[in-house]
């Protein structure tokens, strides 16, 4: 689907149709023109967009993964944790994600259905009860962000070229550009030795309870804390974690403040890993690094040296 407009209500309508939650929240009208392109690869859509206006937009991925760039002069990408790199790509399951620019920017993205890139990591990883989650928002590296990129260009000047007729190539493409992204990115794929595995799909209440954990980590939650976002008592909620993930609210809790210290030690922000510790609910130094080294296996000083600027 290609077109050019300055309908700005058409702008709204048709990214929703691929990502319900984007919300266009401020859109100047006298600088308005939107040139779309987007192609279906089945189980996941391919979507440029050049957006010449004043915008602050939103997007929080339901039962998706999106992995999008906003590339512009002066475009800001944040979430509602960490601001993120404007030059390099994002992934998201759920967290809110939000983009503003003003002199214009081009938004490149992949939309994958839940289920569809949860198969390719099963595929990949050869374990079928894998339950696929993000880890870090960020690529893994500036190497990886720019092999995410190459990707999308790659799918972006072949797919145009597709008919009806093409599907075991659709298919492939869609294959591509999952395993792309998921090496492009830190998942539950990547940390499956570590993090416990689903038996089932996941109930939206579980997923919706990751999704808080995810974004609250950094802060002194606790399970009931967690059982309240989802309107669920705590027993509710110990049990529905144990029959779909064969673990307890805790144990996620734990790692996903694992997972914020591991990409604090990564940034190369000059600090202690005491402090690092500290900030992620870790008390005991000697106990936060054997449970990093269980989780990412090495200690948080060799992550710290290996990334200090």
């Amino acid at each position: 689907m290609r077109f050019r407009t300055r309908d700005v209500t058409r702008v709204e309508s048709t990214w929703k149709q691929f990502v319900p939650s984007a919300v266009l929240h401020d859109v100047d009208p006298h600088r308005f023109l939107f040139d779309w392109h987007s192609a279906d690869l089945g189980g996941a859509n391919l979507v440029r967009y050049d957006l010449a206006a004043a915008v602050l937009s939103t997007a929080e991925p339901q039962d998706q993964f999106l992995a999008c760039r906003v590339d512009g002069p002066d475009a800001r990408v944040w979430s509602d944790r960490d601001d993120l790199d404007a030059t390099r790509p994002w992934l998201s399951d759920g967290p809110s994600v939000h983009a503003r620019w003003e002199q214009g920017a081009r938004v490149t993205a992949l939309i994958f259905e839940r289920e569809e890139l949860q198969r390719i990591a099963r595929q990949i990883s050869g374990d079928e009860t894998l339950s696929l989650h993000v880890a870090d928002l960020s690529p893994l590296s500036a190497e990886a962000a720019a092999r995410w990129n190459r990707m999308f260009s790659y799918l972006e000047a072949n797919v145009s070229t597709l008919s009806d007729d093409d599907g075991v190539l659709r298919a492939e493409y869609a294959r591509h550009a999952g395993a792309t992204t998921l090496s492009t990115f830190a998942t539950t794929m990547s940390q499956s030795r570590h993090r416990p595995v689903q038996t089932a799909p996941a109930p939206a209440t579980v997923r919706r309870a990751l999704a808080y954990i995810d974004e609250n980590a950094h802060l002194p939650i606790t399970v009931d804390d967690i059982a309240a976002s989802v309107h669920i008592s705590t027993r509710g909620l110990q049990y529905a974690f144990r029959r779909a993930l064969d673990a307890t609210p805790a144990e996620c809790l734990r790692q996903a403040r694992l997972d914020g210290a591991h990409r604090e030690l990564r940034s190369g922000v000059p600090t202690s890993v005491a402090a690092v510790a500290r900030r992620w609910g870790f008390s005991h130094p000697s106990r936060f690094a054997a449970a990093y080294r269980d989780a990412f296996g090495v200690l948080p000083s060799a992550t710290a040296g290996r990334h200090r600027r």
